[in-house]
């Protein structure tokens, strides 16, 4: 017998899923059906992928995998990852850092370093946040993509001191210029070898026609500043490392991750360079977030155990509170329908799907990233990512598509009404919750099946056409 509280729990754990993952699969709920809402949270954050299609596999049908020199070929990789994987979370944290961290292979020209960098955080993500941003500034990746090999001593370049500071950790109004410029001077000498520097200065970055080059981290001493600096009220010879400990103790950061968290995972806060000028819309739950910084010892994974267990992202008013980015809708649904048996051309498909509903992955806009919200939502993007939802769920040449109708048609027991067809399709959407109105319409379309007690394939099929088309289903 179903209590109210296992119930509560149920509705909590396909919202956590959401949010944490991709949404929920039919499977996926089944196996933590048992479980308690905070035991479902714990198993998330502590998952290990272990079904993700093997590289040697992908590179076997995937020539272009294997070097990665087309965005398409380095993106559509990460799309395996995203679909395969039984730990969705991790990939969910990435794509977090990815829209924080923007970096692009549109700059960095091959793939070879965006693998590397998607590794790094894919390694530190959930950990403490002083060890992610030291191996950030160490990442060729983001070495390359503010400029770094050309922050030298006797001429700083101020790229990726400034932004460290205005967009990776803190935010604007929590530093001065002289901060930027001692920041800078700081990690002067931190650059790239295995690069020739004409390449890099022609942006063809590896010394062609000999194959792509994986590019590692070097410390120059010779081009260090070792001079006296003074930042953030402290002054010593410091270098990168001593400038990360000082920022990573600085209240402010602990508040502009939290407000970065709470924007990612809770519900849409405005744009970034409006921060400094509006308080976040929850300080509750950014205070709840910015103790667990401070009290683990900076752990992002700590700061979303705080967050995730939290009344504010409980409360059904964070619900469907945010639009779904492309890529999530794009992962979502592609894993609804049964993911990827193996390489599939479809991949290609899947990823320039979420570039022209205005997420090109691996390609930020800008090093503020993809601002998410509204700006998610157009007309035409809209158009797209229904069209896209349902061609995706409408498929029955799929058979993840046919096992998934056949798993909704059982469910609904001997006798189907149009009532209980929703009900069940909604529930393997990832128990997708939807308003009254929406419910209404969606028996009624049911009825109007030719034989609405006995649904054909097609009947249910255009009713989860419908249903991915919903508000609802949009939002996340």
């Amino acid at each position: 017998m179903t209590t109210i509280e296992s119930r509560t729990d149920e509705l909590l754990i396909a919202h956590l899923l959401r949010r944490a993952g991709f949404g929920g699969t039919a499977t996926e709920l089944r196996d933590y059906s048992n479980l308690s809402y905070e035991d479902v949270v714990d198993k998330l954050l502590n998952a290990v992928d272990s079904t993700s299609i093997p590289q040697d596999v992908i590179r076997r049908y995937h020539i272009d995998q294997s070097d990665l020199r087309t965005r398409g070929s380095s993106s559509g990789n990460w799309l395996y990852q995203m679909v395969t994987t039984d730990a969705p979370f991790i990939e969910k944290v990435n794509l977090f850092w990815h829209r924080v961290f923007a970096t692009g292979q549109t700059k960095l020209i091959q793939g070879k370093a965006m693998e590397t960098h998607l590794a790094m955080l894919r390694k530190f993500g959930l950990g403490k946040f002083d060890d992610l941003l030291l191996n950030l500034s160490k990442d060729p990746a983001m070495i390359l993509w503010l400029d770094n090999q050309d922050n030298h001593k006797a001429s700083i370049n101020e790229n990726y001191g400034r932004e460290i500071l205005e967009l990776f950790a803190m935010g604007v109004g929590n530093y001065t210029e002289e901060d930027v410029k001692e920041c800078s001077r700081a990690f002067t000498g931190w650059t790239v070898e295995n690069t020739d520097y004409m390449a890099l200065k022609m942006r063809n970055n590896t010394m062609r026609p000999y194959g792509y080059v994986n590019w590692q981290f070097k410390f120059d001493p010779d081009d260090h500043d070792n001079g006296e600096k003074t930042f953030l009220g402290e002054t010593g010879n410091f270098n990168g490392d001593d400038i990360i400990a000082i920022i990573c103790k600085n209240p402010a950061t602990a508040g502009f991750i939290a407000r970065h968290l709470y924007h990612y995972f809770v519900a849409d806060e405005l744009p970034v360079p409006q921060w400094p000028h509006f308080p976040p819309i929850n300080p509750e739950a950014i205070q709840v977030m910015s103790d667990a910084y401070f009290d683990s010892g900076y752990s992002i994974k700590a700061m979303l155990r705080a967050l995730f267990l939290s009344d504010s992202f409980k409360s059904k008013t964070a619900w469907n509170a945010r639009v779904k980015s492309p890529i999530e809708l794009v992962v979502g649904t592609v894993r609804l329908a049964g993911g990827y048996d193996g390489p599939s051309s479809d991949v290609y498909n899947h990823i320039a799907a979420s570039g022209y509903m205005g997420q090109d992955i691996y390609a930020p806009p800008s090093v503020e990233g993809w601002m998410g919200g509204a700006d998610w939502i157009s007309t035409g993007s809209m158009v797209m990512r229904v069209n896209f939802a349902g061609e995706i769920v409408g498929n029955l040449d799929n058979k993840g598509v046919r096992d998934l109708i056949s798993t909704i048609k059982s469910e609904t027991g001997n006798v189907t009404t149009p009532e209980s067809l929703v009900r069940t399709s909604l529930a393997n959407l990832g128990n997708l919750q939807v308003s009254d109105e929406t419910r209404e319409g969606l028996v009624q379309f049911a009825s109007s099946a030719e034989d609405s007690a006995h649904p054909s394939d097609q009947d249910v099929a255009s009713l989860l056409q419908l249903i991915v088309a919903t508000r609802e289903y949009q939002f996340v």
